[in-house]
């Protein structure tokens, strides 16, 4: 007598949950950097975005929350590529420098005059407000609280100015980002000092 092998059953596939897939994370910020860089801000969206990439938008919204999380990685990337933080040993030095380097980047880049679009979103969308709150700024201001903590380490200021110091070098430049004056590059190193506590006719 004959006996019949059962077929093995199909091999189930295993899902990756909420793993990502690296190319399909690719192809989104791919296509979100050339959205914000033809469009800008005002004119980006995740459903454009989702159409681009050729991926669904449960699936962006599941990594990023918002059109403002989706920009801020954006953003992130370039800015890490294009912003060298300075270790010099020398705070108003340092200030001089990354400050130079992250204006000229607004300036000059996409994601950098987008990030007008991020704030003045802000102002009205609670969502957008979190995420530049709670998401943006920590992040994006760590550089700056480092070289203000480090100079602290060395005895260049007290360390219970750092947090102020952070808020006045974010309102400067920011300021300088909303009305577009970022080339007046000349203001730079007399606020720096300020912010350094250096008094005038003291820099180099």
């Amino acid at each position: 007598m004959t006996t019949k092998t059962k077929p093995a059953p199909a091999r189930k596939r295993t899902s990756i949950g909420s793993r990502r897939s690296p190319e399909a994370e690719a192809a989104v910020l791919s296509a979100a950097r050339e959205l914000i860089s033809e469009k800008g801000y005002a004119g980006f969206s995740v459903d454009e975005v989702a159409r681009r990439a050729g991926a669904g938008k449960t699936t962006i919204y599941r990594w990023y929350p918002t059109k403002a999380d989706l920009f801020i990685a954006i953003y992130t990337t370039e800015r890490s590529t294009f912003v060298p933080v300075p270790d010099m040993g020398n705070l108003v030095e340092e200030l001089v420098q990354y400050t130079t380097s992250l204006w000229r980047f607004w300036a000059s880049y996409p994601a950098g005059a987008a990030l007008r679009g991020l704030i003045a979103e802000a102002q009205g969308a609670p969502e957008a407000l979190s995420a530049l709150r709670e998401r943006f700024l920590p992040d994006r201001t760590a550089d700056v609280r480092r070289m203000l903590t480090d100079a602290a380490a060395r005895g260049e200021l007290r360390s219970d100015e750092v947090g102020d110091k952070v808020s006045l070098w974010v309102g400067f430049s920011w300021f300088k980002l909303l009305v577009g004056e970022l080339h007046e590059e000349d203001a730079i190193r007399s606020v720096m000092m300020q912010i350094a506590d250096v008094p005038r006719g003291n820099g180099p």
